[in-house]
């Protein structure tokens, strides 16, 4: 256990773990590797109407038929990118104590799955999860991460413009207005997620992050070139390769009960890795706990809802069945 470094410096994994279930979970290491849907969204920004259309095509095939698609050229600079993992990487190497205080980041700190009875129920991993209202606020952070701060501001606001430009896209396919997006979500509904999956050392047998479904319209992921998600298609497990120069969208459970079905929100993992760590950063594109999911189209598939209703449907879940079940509870 000592390679695993100082217990300071990493959550209490092991010991959790030690106390549940030993039982292997089915890990598809050997799961096939492929390239998500590319798209380069050059089009989508310039001045040609026919561009845009192509462009908004792809976004809506990938949608409907993957849930997940990568992006190029989405106007966030590969130095913005770059600084935003460097400041990643420095506040995970703090101390525990000092992580998970609470008063760094608003005591958005995460770690494992502190309720886990089993294995498949674990997550290897720490996570901070923070609304995007509380990013530019000083006393989140300390003296030691004030560059974290500025650098994090600047990101959230580049990725709260490209998520909006990209469901607007998807609204507008729908015949939906595009206002629904910039009337109910914002920088107090959506959220920023940093993530750390340390090196496991029984990385066959517990998850980085257990199979879900993301609780929002959509996300956007930056991840680095260790790999490690995989994605349900076709009813088997498939391994994302890595793409430096992209970002991921995956579509979320809002999104498939708003657009009746026609985007998918598909279920996904994060794999552990025995010798290499890994780090993602994720945007939540998420409406206020009051805002209402409607069905877009007739017969709609799902009953009206709020995000609250949702929210507090699926935590009941995880606190009686061990999982989230979602929106096969609103199905009519």
């Amino acid at each position: 256990m000592g390679s695993l470094g100082n217990r300071l410096s990493y959550p209490p994994f092991i010991c959790q773990y030690s106390k549940i279930s030993m039982k292997l979970v089915d890990s598809e290491e050997n799961a096939k590797e492929c390239e998500l849907p590319l798209i380069d969204l050059r089009g989508l920004f310039g001045e040609d109407k026919k561009e845009k259309m192509k462009c908004r095509k792809k976004i809506v095939d990938a949608a409907s038929k993957w849930g997940f698609f990568q992006v190029l050229n989405h106007g966030i600079s590969h130095e913005l990118l770059c600084k935003m993992r460097e400041e990643q990487v420095k506040i995970f190497e703090l101390p525990f104590e000092r992580k998970a205080d609470g008063k760094l980041l608003n005591g958005s700190y995460r770690w494992g799955a502190p309720s886990a009875t089993s294995v498949e129920q674990f997550s290897w991993s720490e996570a901070f999860h923070i609304s995007l209202q509380k990013v530019p606020q000083n006393n989140c952070y300390g003296e030691e991460l004030q560059s974290l701060r500025m650098v994090m501001a600047e990101f959230a606001a580049e990725m709260s413009e490209l998520a909006m430009t990209l469901a607007a896209e998807l609204a507008e396919n729908l015949g939906q207005s595009k206002q629904y997006f910039t009337e109910h979500c914002n920088e107090n509904t959506c959220f920023l997620r940093l993530n750390r999956y340390p090196p496991c050392p029984v990385s066959s047998k517990v998850f980085g992050l257990m199979p879900h479904t993301d609780s929002d319209f959509l996300t956007i992921l930056h991840q680095d070139e260790v790999g490690g998600l995989q994605l349900m298609k076709d009813s088997k497990w498939i391994s994302v390769k890595p793409n430096p120069d992209a970002l991921i969208v995956n579509i979320g459970d809002l999104f498939q009960a708003w657009s009746n079905g026609a985007y998918k929100s598909v279920e996904h993992k994060v794999m552990t890795n025995q010798r290499k760590e890994r780090f993602s950063i994720a945007y939540f594109l998420c409406p206020s706990y009051e805002s209402v999911i409607r069905s877009s189209k007739d017969p709609p598939l799902y009953k009206q809802f709020t995000f609250q209703e949702f929210r507090e449907q699926t935590q009941r879940d995880v606190q009686t069945v061990g999982r989230k079940i979602g929106l096969p509870r609103f199905l009519l």
